[in-house]
């Protein structure tokens, strides 16, 4: 891979890093709220287990969001990244939990009017209905889960100590389980714009196992979420953990379950294979945001639990930046690109062919 490639990659890698620094918040922000795990340890889970999603799980969610925009040129690409990456930074250095899935496809949309193109509508719509049914799933996710493991506590009666014993190992459990599966998702929202200019190859490793450009991305994708989320995750994490809803230990672990639940079931080839086997409608394929999946998780459970003390003014913010994300990052792409364009002498995208050719006729 050439510098020039790497340079272009850059700007997903950043985007990877401001998405691991926002997003394990998500994951581990209840289990740190609650006091029930150091950060330290919460980082370190999540580092190892983003990664084995976005290898193992990544590709499908990936190749969603590539079609989306089809971006057909490396600095395209490059620029709806950063755009991406500085809108969700932005609110990071605000404390919020930001969806890096609206703030990619915010970008890509950039694209789309500079480019004077469309993007691909069965995409968009596919990914917006996750945008919507993701919170709403967690929530009911996380209400059923919250009654069920009240339920079976009080009938266990466990005692106080084990009960403590049990909920930490449950809470390292469901964040590896959350962190597996936002890098299953999520990895789409990093890498997903590089899929048409990819500069990688397939390579085949002794002889019967074939690495695919998607795959290659997705372990960049994958490693940058990683080091973002040992870097630079605490603050918004003391959001998601204890500003919108104080949440008991128990109570923590449902959200994080509720969350996974959720993504897992948006980024799985084999179930999208099951159901189809069956003659069942399937699963879209599509990046569900992290932050929408938790926050509704959360309020799935203060809706069971004690709804009037829900923090509706934390709640207020974090909806403000759910909505001003997508608009930042499709006008930073914009501006960037006109930059790229007429500044830096860069194709940001590929002229239509009949564009092409009439730029070649003699005037």
């Amino acid at each position: 891979m050439d510098i020039s490639a790497f340079i272009f990659l850059s700007s997903g890698l950043f985007f990877g890093w401001a998405l691991g620094a926002n997003n394990l918040a998500n994951v581990f922000g209840t289990a740190v709220g609650t006091r029930m795990i150091r950060f330290t340890t919460a980082a370190a889970i999540g580092a190892v287990f983003v990664v084995l999603g976005a290898v193992i799980s990544g590709s499908g969610t990936s190749e969603t969001v590539g079609k989306l925009g089809s971006i057909d040129a490396p600095a395209g690409a490059f620029m709806a990244a950063l755009a991406a990456a500085v809108a969700v930074f932005m609110m990071t250095r605000a404390g919020l939990p930001v969806s890096t899935t609206a703030a990619i496809v915010g970008a890509v949309v950039g694209w789309n009017l500079f480019s004077e193109t469309w993007p691909d509508l069965d995409s968009l719509r596919s990914i917006l209905i996750g945008l919507v049914v993701g919170p709403v799933l967690a929530a009911g996710f996380a209400m059923v889960l919250f009654v069920a493991t009240r339920a079976a506590l009080a009938a266990a009666k466990v005692h106080m100590v084990r009960l403590d014993m049990y909920t930490r190992l449950g809470l390292i459990v469901a964040g590896a389980l959350g962190a597996y599966s936002l890098g299953a998702s999520n990895v789409a929202n990093v890498v997903g714009v590089f899929i048409e200019t990819s500069p990688f190859t397939p390579f085949t490793i002794d002889g019967f196992l074939t690495i695919t450009p998607a795959q290659q991305l997705a372990v960049l994708g994958g490693l940058s979420i990683a080091i973002g989320a040992c870097t630079y995750s605490g603050k918004v994490m003391h959001t998601v953990g204890a500003g919108l809803f104080t949440l008991s230990p128990v109570a923590a672990w449902v959200v994080v379950m509720a969350h996974s639940i959720v993504l897992i079931l948006f980024a799985s080839r084999n179930l999208e294979a099951v159901l189809a086997g069956l003659g069942l409608p399937t699963i879209p394929l599509v990046p569900i945001s992290s932050t929408e999946a938790i926050i509704g998780a959360v309020i799935g459970v203060a809706l069971v639990k004690e709804a009037h003390n829900i923090r509706w003014y934390v709640l207020a913010r974090i909806t403000v930046g759910w909505v001003m994300t997508p608009v930042i990052a499709a006008v930073i792409c914009f501006v960037g690109l006109f930059f790229l364009q007429n500044v830096f002498n860069q194709e940001v995208y590929l002229p239509a062919v009949g564009d092409a050719v009439e730029t070649h006729q003699p005037g």
